[in-house]
């Protein structure tokens, strides 16, 4: 079988919310929080590819709750989809306070990324082998982000 399970695009990153990061009321900026993202689907898509691989779109990014000065972030990202040559990378963000605080989902965010050759031009991606119940749910929900994806850019 061709191609590349989930759990082999998996990403665990971690952030310390530094002062530098928060706005005026000492929550984490959205753009840091944005490129943290970034970064990690990047490497996903990566893991996934083995090539170079840039950013397509931003679909959705969901701001659950703030993230405060001081937390502990976690992203997490991995391939839920491929197309040809792009593929969607899902990213869950949890935050965490000092002490014995229970981790929260902060922020969710799908992005699309397309593989590219030593010249820049987009090359088909593997195939991607959801193995759990959680990962084929989020297998199937791909493709009905990409049909609206899709359908938006029409509608342009």
């Amino acid at each position: 079988m061709e191609g590349k399970t989930v759990r082999e695009s998996h990403v665990v990153a971690t952030q310390l919310v530094l002062p530098n990061d928060t706005n005026q009321l000492g929550n984490l900026l959205g753009g840091t929080l944005m490129h943290w993202i970034d970064i990690a689907a990047a490497i996903s898509a990566q893991r996934h590819t083995d090539r170079v691989c840039v950013t397509a779109s931003v679909d959705e990014l969901i701001f659950h709750q703030p993230i405060r000065l001081g937390e502990i972030v976690t992203l997490q990202a991995s391939v839920n989809r491929v197309f040809r040559t792009s593929m969607e990378v899902g990213v869950l963000v949890t935050a965490q306070g000092t002490g014995r605080t229970p981790s929260r989902r902060a922020n969710t965010a799908y992005l699309t990324f397309v593989a590219l050759d030593e010249r820049g031009s987009p090359v088909p991606v593997p195939a991607v082998h959801p193995e759990t119940d959680v990962e084929q749910k989020r297998f199937s929900q791909a493709l009905d982000r990409r049909k609206r994806r899709l359908e938006h850019r029409r509608q342009e």
